[in-house]
């Protein structure tokens, strides 16, 4: 996974077979559910910015454990709900069944969505789409099954957040794959023009989430255990770079604390951004 937000240099075309297949594996490891689901506000508020309405066919894309897609169907769309992970899936589908809405699951490459062209009132993506490889391809992929006039919700880490501060700091001890271009770049609004400026329209709003935890070093042990690039980061270090890497992110964590000594409150920035397809 790519954890800075500077673009490639111009080399070799990566291998994105074999990148996606790393990232699965990454993604399916740990339990984000764990971490995903206290970022459900950010869902919410997604839905709310995009307008989804009572009826709307709606499409989670890069859904993880379906926050976007619980926000849609509480809203009485009809949502399908997509992520090339299983396993994460299955977390948004007990979710959903929980709550008794009726979602449809399936799996799929954000790359290469498996629906007709114009399909789609909305799409939507909360910290997901932004990690797909070639970004220019999972943009023309929502614009593509989206209807004209339809809008697509984005939701990504800025590079400049405690998040992007995070990836920067393990991406100094796991050096993201050579010649992919940063997930953070998502969280830019430049970068979201760049990919769909020339068949939409955009508005881009600055947000924050906070990360509420018991202390910095909950937060980290958390993040850890769960959060499948972290958690991977660690599993690739020795016994002294996983104690260098901890000792480097709880500080991170206690520096970005804004809970006055309670516990921890850790606000994250991200872009939220409305594109709506001409």
């Amino acid at each position: 996974m790519t954890m800075t937000a500077e673009k490639p240099d111009p080399v070799a075309a990566p291998d994105y077979r074999a990148i996606k297949t790393r990232q699965q594996a990454t993604w399916a490891s740990g339990d984000f559910a764990v971490v995903g689901t206290t970022l459900q506000i950010v869902g919410e508020l997604l839905a709310e910015a995009a307008d989804v309405c009572g009826g709307e066919q709606v499409l989670d894309v890069a859904a993880g454990n379906g926050n976007a897609t619980l926000a849609a169907a509480r809203r009485f769309a009809t949502v399908t709900s997509t992520d090339y992970v299983p396993a994460l899936l299955d977390k948004g589908r007990a979710r959903a069944q929980a709550e008794g809405l009726d979602v449809a699951f399936q799996v799929a490459d954000a790359e290469a969505l498996p629906f007709e062209d114009g399909q789609f009132d909305c799409v939507l993506s909360t910290f997901g789409v932004m990690f797909a490889p070639d970004h220019a391809k999972s943009a023309a992929e929502m614009l593509r099954v989206l209807r004209p006039g339809g809008r697509i919700g984005v939701a990504s880490w800025t590079p400049d957040g405690f998040i992007g501060q995070m990836f920067r700091v393990v991406g100094s001890y796991v050096p993201p794959p050579a010649g992919v271009a940063s997930p953070l770049l998502w969280g830019t609004e430049a970068h979201l023009h760049e990919l769909f400026g020339t068949g939409a329209t955009l508005r881009c709003t600055r947000r924050e989430f906070n990360f509420r935890y018991r202390s910095a070093e909950h937060l980290v042990q958390v993040f850890r255990d769960f959060y499948g690039p972290v958690l991977k980061a660690f599993a690739a270090l020795d016994g002294d770079r996983q104690a260098a890497l901890q000792r480097d992110l709880v500080e991170l964590a206690r520096n970005n604390d804004r809970s006055g000594g309670r516990a921890l409150v850790a606000p994250a920035a991200y872009l939220e951004a409305v594109i709506v397809k001409r």
